[in-house]
């Protein structure tokens, strides 16, 4: 008998068992499976994430889960749009997009709604982050006007959102004296070399690139506040304010006040529902060591996980572990 075949027969066996004594068991994985997450750029969060996701569910079937690959993408665009293709089987994606892949809104308009799409739950809080050189004279939103600018690469989340902060302000890339289009991966060494004087991140704190643009060239996080920022907040639900604590970075010892939005952890409907049971389960039966990834996950809180920035219905393997935490 094929190793794959032995550890199923074997798997059926022990849960069979668990079934008669009335314990919940953990639906079997097929060995030859290959799990894939789309993430985003490797020096963001969202890689972290992805590569945690796999590590927590090869810890927890021991070493009998599915070849798990956390995939480098342009972000959350992207990824939403190759889950719906099939080209992933989970994706970590900005609330706001999730929200615009499932209606068809915004940069979805013309894909159409997707019905299929699911949310497992949300992860940190992802403030909308505007990083500027010191000697750029940039101390407010408005003193974008004219200056060399950064507003990341096409299918990233925070390009999505600087594109609607753009319409907010009745900006167009005109309105820059240049208008770069950067992966977050290059951002940093273009401020610090003098190519842009501002650059813009969606990203929890602290964040890599953020510090290493801080570290090398001194910027300064500047406030993304005023009139255009409060109506955007109060139009989308999935919009919040946000502040970026002071003394996260040296040299920005105040608080920053922008806005923002949830990293999620989305599905399809057509991934198997066994797979996102034990995705799920490895992730919150492990929540202690999946905190200690990163700074911007040590105040997660289950209840709020499951139900803050999830526009799109639960997945159906995900709400089945819910349900047996007593969650639902």
């Amino acid at each position: 008998m094929k190793p794959g075949a032995l550890f199923r027969c074997l798997f059926f066996a022990c849960s069979l068992a668990a079934a008669v004594q009335g314990a919940p068991a953990t639906p079997a994985l097929a060995a030859d499976q290959q799990i894939t997450i789309g993430t985003g750029s490797r020096a963001g969060v969202y890689y972290q994430i992805g590569r945690g996701l796999c590590r927590l569910l090869a810890r927890s079937s021991n070493g009998q889960a599915p070849d798990c690959l956390a995939l480098s993408t342009p972000g959350s665009i992207a990824n939403l749009r190759d889950l719906r293709a099939g080209k992933l089987q989970f994706a970590v994606a900005q609330s706001d997009w999730q929200y615009h892949a499932l209606n068809g809104s915004s940069d979805f308009a013309d894909d159409n709604p997707d019905p299929d799409l699911r949310a497992l739950f949300s992860v940190h809080g992802e403030a909308f982050t505007l990083v500027a050189r010191r000697d750029a004279e940039i101390e407010q939103l408005d003193d974008l006007v004219a200056k060399r600018v950064n507003i990341g690469n096409p299918g990233s989340g925070q390009r999505g959102t600087m594109e609607i902060l753009m319409f907010a302000m009745g900006w167009e890339k005109s309105t820059f004296s240049l208008t770069e289009e950067l992966p977050a991966s290059q951002q940093s060494l273009a401020l610090c070399h003098d190519r842009i004087q501002a650059m813009v991140y969606t990203a929890g704190h602290p964040n890599d690139s953020v510090a290493q643009a801080v570290r090398l060239c001194d910027a300064v996080l500047v406030e993304v506040s005023g009139r255009p920022i409060d109506i955007l907040v109060a139009k989308y639900p999935f919009y919040a304010r946000m502040e970026i604590p002071g003394g996260l970075y040296a040299g920005n010892p105040h608080d920053v006040r922008t806005f923002g939005v949830k990293a999620t952890v989305v599905s399809s409907a057509k991934v198997d529902a066994d797979t996102v049971y034990a995705l799920t389960k490895a992730v919150f039966e492990n929540l202690g060591s999946f905190r200690r990834l990163h700074p911007a996950f040590s105040h997660l809180i289950p209840e709020r996980m499951i139900t803050d920035g999830l526009s799109a219905p639960l997945h159906e393997g995900a709400r089945r572990y819910y349900k047996e935490r007593g969650w639902l």
